[in-house]
């Protein structure tokens, strides 16, 4: 059995709510407040009302008032709010649509037309849930697809590196896990996870014979393989208008930055280099000690730690460090999960 939508009534004049409690009662569960604080409260508790019959003048806070902040709150933004008022000048009426409100109702009111209008409005609002969620779900499918094709993106840079391509899903949780620690919000926290795996892209643009010479390169090309940074900015700013390709920039110029300055291409040190930078380093740096690669055997656990702990103040940022430290149990569910296949 579907239940009744929830209407709040809210009025200052309990004669008014029994009233409009007569009135609606039979198709409606009603609830009622007779101020605009509790109205404001009893509309962010759920299951939350379908529709809001707000009574206009009421003293400490006005319908007016209620309005504005039910609007401007995002779990409370798009229930429909029908104003209930005795007598209004055409500038108030315009007031209140302009706040947001989609009627007015007239005391004293008339049954038929309040439950008619109510109705409609319930029926607009149903509609608009329904175009939400479609719109919401065709978001998340087109967010999924450009994910993806992010990922596979920085996994191809990897391949090319002679690396199985998992090392940027280990290093992009990683990222994640020091990211929440550090006290980013979980919003931002995902876009740097998400954004991470391209932070190398710009090896695509590196010779081979740099890129895969198994010895120690020479001071040329050495200056060659850094320049793979630049063309991670250049392929990646081509789409600069998205956040998360500002953060993947920001990662891809930043991750080999050092916190002593020594790092390149800006030698920029301390804070001055962006957090997610910061972060990316550690994160890059302990994925590629504790992975196998052709030109080397993967280092322990404890080993590589041993290390990024003595770069504390050289190479990396000392509270990050800590950070990093304190979350590795965290940081190894993620390097079991995405284990080179």
């Amino acid at each position: 059995m579907t239940s009744k939508p929830i209407v709040l009534v809210v009025d200052d004049t309990p004669n008014n709510l029994d009233v409009l409690t007569g009135v609606l009662e039979d198709d409606y569960q009603v609830r009622v407040a007779i101020n605009g604080r509790l109205a404001i409260n009893i509309a962010q508790m759920q299951p939350q009302p379908d529709i809001i019959l707000l009574d206009i003048m009421m003293p400490e806070m006005d319908g007016y008032q209620v309005c504005q902040i039910l609007k401007s709150q995002p779990n409370t933004a798009r229930i429909p709010i029908i104003f209930v008022t005795a007598k209004i000048a055409p500038e108030d009426e315009v007031k209140g649509l302009e706040l947001g409100a989609v009627d007015y109702l007239t005391k004293p009111v008339t049954p038929a037309v309040a439950l008619r209008r109510i109705q409609t409005h319930l029926a607009l609002y149903d509609q608009q849930k329904t175009l939400f969620e479609k719109v919401k779900e065709q978001t998340k499918e087109i967010n999924k697809g450009k994910l993806e094709t992010i990922q596979s993106l920085g996994r191809a840079a990897e391949f090319k590196d002679n690396e199985t391509g998992m090392h940027v899903m280990r290093m992009s949780h990683y990222c994640y896990v020091l990211a929440m620690a550090s006290g980013m919000s979980d919003e931002d926290a995902e876009t740097l996870r998400d954004a991470a795996p391209m932070h190398d892209v710009g090896k695509i643009g590196i010779p081979d014979e740099v890129l895969l010479k198994p010895g120690k390169l020479d001071a040329e090309e050495w200056k060659i393989m850094q320049s793979h940074v630049n063309i991670s900015v250049e392929i990646l700013g081509q789409y600069s208008h998205s956040q998360l390709l500002k953060v993947a920039i920001d990662v891809a110029q930043n991750h080999h930055e050092k916190w002593d300055g020594t790092g390149y291409p800006n030698q920029v040190s301390g804070t001055d280099i962006p957090l997610v930078g910061r972060i990316a380093a550690i994160a890059d740096v302990f994925d590629a000690l504790t992975s196998e690669r052709p030109y080397k055997k993967a280092w322990t656990v404890e080993k590589a730690i041993d290390l990024i702990r003595s770069e504390k103040g050289k190479h990396f940022d000392p509270t990050l460090v800590d950070l990093f430290i304190e979350n590795l149990d965290a940081i190894l569910q993620y390097k079991e999960q995405y284990q080179d296949l």
